[in-house]
């Protein structure tokens, strides 16, 4: 078959360790030998963010804003141990965070839901969406750690030199101290995303923060989304939806109890955790798609995974792994589908559908990679396999249904 044709490229960036490996074997196995590929290229795996002082996120990221459309494979947010383990110059910040940080966006979340995985959550019937807004909080914060007695305060000076200082707090002791912000353009950016997100899926949206506490930084989020949402609000009772506040640990009790079918919107510290919650509970975190919305229409998809760091040391070994590529898998196709969208090429939008419904259509006749056989209604499963092999059993299924 002829190969499917771009006319614009999407921001391709590669990642680290296990999930770099995945990437290019998905790439060579069911995208590559379909589609002639127009993509721009970065390269976020951590030796080269750390060789480009990470230049080349904030290069990626403005590629991004250009073209409209990125794909991107799970990267390493380095620790001390990385530092040691990479002889790293700096401890860099996560790419995810500066990347949503200039894009200005929230990140959406969705389970992959196959018949053999059965929600740990007994009550769960439908998929949860979490809605992560994307910028502030701990991914952008100040810290220090002190060795001495003293006093910390929290200082604001105006551009007309008003100044606002507020005590953090007297140590007899050595501490630890830890800045955290956020921007009312930001909040309102993640609130417009999220309703207008839920009118176009006609589901529910649900919010929690914790404002009894954080009267003032909790309490912008909850005033700033209700005064959004009464723009919305006759479309959202037009479509039979609702939006409900609730503080963060009461709606963590009600998402247990419930049936699932929602959008569960989350500051950017909470969905971060929420998101691998709602992933595990439904079946793997290896089976959650993850999109970046920016205001202005930019998309970038990825895995809501890390990098599979344990697959990674034995691959490095020589031995064979069962790594779950999925939510890898649907990065790019979902990637390919917004850019379909956006260029106007139903060949490749049919190509991207095809290819998901190939890897349910595997996965629903029981051949599974091993994080799924451990979950998976033992009478439905019939084989175990090796990527490599999930890998070429998709490829079969897709160039059967193309």
């Amino acid at each position: 078959m002829n190969k499917i044709q771009m006319k614009t490229p999407l921001v391709e960036m590669d990642g680290d360790e296990m999930t770099r490996i995945l990437w290019q074997r998905i790439k060579e196995e069911l995208i590559l030998p379909f589609v002639d590929l127009k993509s721009e290229y970065y390269d976020l795996g951590l030796p080269n963010r750390d060789a480009t002082a990470d230049q080349v996120t904030i290069d990626a990221a403005l590629a991004t804003k250009k073209y409209g459309v990125a794909v991107k494979c799970a990267t390493i947010t380095p620790n001390a141990q990385r530092m040691e383990e990479y002889q790293l110059h700096e401890m860099w910040k996560s790419p995810n965070g500066t990347i949503r940080a200039m894009l200005d966006g929230t990140v959406f979340r969705s389970p992959i839901l196959i018949d053999a995985v059965h929600p740990a959550v007994r009550s769960w019937e439908k998929p949860i969406t979490i809605a992560r807004h994307a910028y502030g909080d701990i991914y952008k914060n100040v810290e220090i750690r002190t060795q001495e007695p003293g006093r910390c305060e929290l200082v604001f000076t105006g551009e007309s030199g008003n100044k606002i200082t507020k005590l953090v707090q007297e140590l007899d002791g050595p501490g630890v101290f830890q800045g955290v912000h956020n921007k009312e353009a930001s909040i309102r950016s993640f609130a417009n995303a999220v309703f207008t997100y839920a009118l176009s899926v006609k589901q529910d949206v649900w919010f929690g923060a914790k404002d009894t506490i954080s009267k003032t930084y909790d309490g912008a989020f909850k005033e700033i989304m209700a005064e959004v949402f009464e723009d919305y609000k006759e479309r959202f009772e037009e479509a039979g939806i609702t939006y409900f506040y609730t503080l963060i640990d009461d709606a963590i009790a009600r998402v247990i109890r419930s049936k699932g079918g929602f959008i569960w919107a989350c500051k950017n510290y909470d969905g971060d955790v929420m998101s691998d919650m709602v992933a595990t509970a439904f079946g793997s975190l290896a089976m959650m798609t993850s999109v970046l919305v920016s205001p202005d229409g930019v998309y970038e998809y990825e895995a809501s995974h890390g990098t599979v760091t344990r697959h990674y040391y034995r691959y490095l070994k020589g031995e064979k792994t069962s790594t779950n590529p999925m939510a890898t898998i649907f990065a790019w196709t979902g990637a390919l589908k917004k850019r379909s969208e956006m260029d106007g090429i139903k060949e490749l939008e049919h190509f991207a559908e095809t290819l998901e419904k190939s890897c349910l259509n595997v996965l629903n006749s029981g051949i599974m990679t091993k994080d799924l056989v451990m979950l998976a209604d033992p009478a439905c499963v019939t084989k175990e396999v090796l990527t490599e092999d999930f890998l070429r059993d998709i490829r079969q299924e897709l160039e059967k249904n193309l």
